[in-house]
């Protein structure tokens, strides 16, 4: 826990959510995977006042609203608090260990961490799914619209698939052994918003057929371990080409880390983030080839190697 945290008393839980991953190139808002090198920690505690109050913000982003209904943690927990017409309230405090406007979905991890602290709280303390649905509704206050891609995994944990927005349906996906992710993080920003303000909501039926299939592969190759099948489907042709113009050599990166023996490689979620898929004997030459290729254009990087067997947010001392 970062510097001036808190210890918690019996009404009081602490809960890290990790990382993620979204996307994953071909899953655009449906697909996502976690990964818990950095993540965010949130601590909460009962009050008798009623509605959310947000004491302090500690880490890499400590410049986020305190206004609960305008932060991702203390909209959820508010969410939460509505759905259940929970007596008296809630204080939060955020760790922020993501940083913000990276695509490693800050926002998410903030919400996810909430929610799982002040589940643990509660005297009947309700099902993932439901709190999928409450950090929903703290994301959207980012991204400006509901989706769960760095949701669900950030929960969960793994690679996830979730299936619709009302009633969603939650399945992890089995990853093929030997495989991990490579993710470089270039030091700069791109906003959420601008990210998916961009996007064309018109797709040529070319683009949607390929696309589909691409998933399609993407899935069965993860199934039933045909590393093949992943390498052709790993290529995301409807979102990735529109925002590459953000990332300055994103293109020349991509083309690195497949040189250096990567499945695929893709932007994770809005960018700047770029993330491999590779073997893990090749894993420290295709993190060396990306971060060489944003030095070449003038962005130094952070970078880690990860399994992509995580475990989701969990209560945390």
């Amino acid at each position: 826990m970062s510097g001036g945290g808190t210890q918690c008393a019996t009404d009081c839980a602490t809960a890290f959510a990790p990382a993620s991953v979204g996307n994953v190139a071909i899953g655009f808002d449906i697909l996502g995977f976690s990964f818990d090198a950095i993540g965010d920690r949130a601590i909460v505690r009962r009050t008798r006042a009623a509605g959310v109050r947000i004491t302090a913000i500690r880490g890499v982003a400590e410049e986020l609203p305190l206004e609960a209904p305008r932060n991702t943690a203390g909209r959820a927990v508010l969410a939460m608090q509505e759905a259940l017409r929970l007596a008296g309230g809630f204080e939060l405090e955020l760790d922020k260990g993501i940083p913000l406007a990276s695509g490693l979905g800050g926002s998410a991890a903030s919400a996810v961490a909430a929610v799982v602290a002040a589940n643990a709280l509660l005297e009947q303390p309700r099902p993932q799914l439901e709190l999928l649905k409450y950090a929903m509704q703290g994301e959207a206050v980012a991204s400006g619209s509901l989706h769960v891609d760095n949701i669900a995994p950030s929960l969960f944990g793994g690679l996830v698939l979730t299936v619709g927005i009302d009633q969603p349906r939650v399945k992890q996906i089995p990853v093929p052994p030997g495989i991990c992710a490579v993710i470089v993080h270039p030091h700069m920003a791109v906003s959420t918003h601008m990210a998916r303000a961009i996007l064309d909501r018109n797709v040529a039926m070319a683009d949607f057929v390929w696309q589909t299939a691409n998933l399609a592969g993407f899935i069965c190759g993860c199934y039933t371990n045909d590393l093949d099948l992943l390498r052709e489907s790993f290529e995301d042709v409807v979102i990735e080409r529109q925002r590459a113009a953000l990332i300055p050599g994103f293109a020349d990166v991509r083309r690195a880390s497949l040189a250096a023996g990567a499945l695929g490689c893709s932007i994770s979620g809005a960018g700047p983030t770029v993330f491999a898929w590779c073997l893990e004997r090749h894993a420290p030459g295709v993190s060396r080839a990306m971060v060489e290729a944003f030095s070449h254009h003038g962005l130094r990087s952070d970078e880690w190697i990860t399994s992509l067997r995580t475990a989701g947010a969990r209560l945390v001392e």
